[in-house]
């Protein structure tokens, strides 16, 4: 079973709470985890930022909106219990609890910023069209906007001389924390009878192994000959390793062959990794904004 949206785990969470007793929110985890059945690897998936499980975010999330519209309280930390406001709601037998439900208490409406402008809130709409937590729509959001910047930087890369794309693929490998420096790796560029060893850059600082660049700018698919012409180009050097970077991608053929390679080490790039890892270590981009996503310190209040 997929992992439900955090709407879902309110009257499962809601009836839990119904014995009146007090409930840690880790015992309430696993308990909602074996209610909706959830796989090894269910509870394994963890938020894009990868810092916490899915699962376990939706469900604090669930008891901060319950909370929120006095259905449960929370008599101390990472403690919740049911409410008599809670208590009423469960009599009523409801089928359902969700955010559009929890809006008719009043404090949910403040907590939500719901009000007759229009304004955007924390829960979701009255459509119910948005069943992710707020962390997951921040990483949604970032992703959305990491993509088209990868495209657009994609195209201005396809669009440089190959020169420049040879020197930018040397860049970002020492950014990436390869030994060496911009100038050590860049004596091997654009070098006459090269065999087609675009670069070499040291492994670590100390220069104890290095490694052997392929750069090209590709229009089509790049199929297993390169890749294997590639390979005697390394043999040639009497090298071990080697980097085939290109602003196209490969076919299934060329990656298997590459992954197949048992002396030579072959790490295969494509364009799309290549944009990413561009933005990822701030080579042709620039930082327009930050937002900082915190929590509570709980060693801070450890003594309280």
């Amino acid at each position: 079973m997929s992992i439900p949206d955090f709407q879902s785990i309110m009257l499962p969470l809601m009836q839990l709470a119904s014995d009146g007793k007090e409930h840690s929110f880790r015992d309430s985890v696993e308990y909602l985890a074996k209610l909706f059945k959830l796989s090894d690897d269910d509870r394994k998936e963890l938020l894009p930022s990868g810092q916490q499980p899915t699962f376990d975010n939706r469900v604090g999330w669930t008891k901060t909106h319950l909370i929120k519209a006095g259905l449960l309280e929370s008599p101390r930390r990472a403690i919740f219990q049911i409410t008599d406001r809670g208590k009423e709601v469960l009599r009523n037998n409801p089928t359902e609890i969700n955010a559009k439900f929890l809006k008719q208490f009043p404090e949910y409406v403040a907590f939500a910023g719901a009000n007759t402008s229009g304004n955007s809130s924390l829960a979701p709409q009255d459509n119910l069209t948005e069943q992710i937590t707020p962390e997951e729509a921040l990483a949604s959001a970032y992703q959305k906007l990491k993509l088209a910047l990868a495209q657009d930087l994609l195209t201005l890369v396809k669009e440089c001389s190959p020169d420049f794309f040879e020197r930018l693929v040397v860049k970002l490998l020492v950014k990436m924390g390869y030994g060496g420096s911009i100038q050590d790796a860049g004596k091997a560029i654009g070098r006459s009878g090269d065999e087609g060893i675009d670069g070499i850059i040291k492994e670590d600082r100390l220069g104890l192994d290095a490694i052997y660049i392929q750069a090209k700018k590709w229009e089509g698919t790049v199929g297993r000959p390169e890749i294997q012409k590639f390979v005697g180009a390394l043999a040639g050097q009497g090298a071990k390793k080697g980097v085939f970077i290109t602003t196209s991608s490969f076919s299934r053929e060329a990656q298997e062959y590459a992954n197949n390679m048992k002396d030579t080490k072959i790490v295969l790039l494509d364009g799309e990794q290549l944009t990413q890892y561009m933005i990822d270590y701030n080579l042709g981009v620039s930082v327009i904004s930050q937002y900082e996503v915190k929590k509570i310190d709980s060693d801070f209040f450890a003594d309280e």
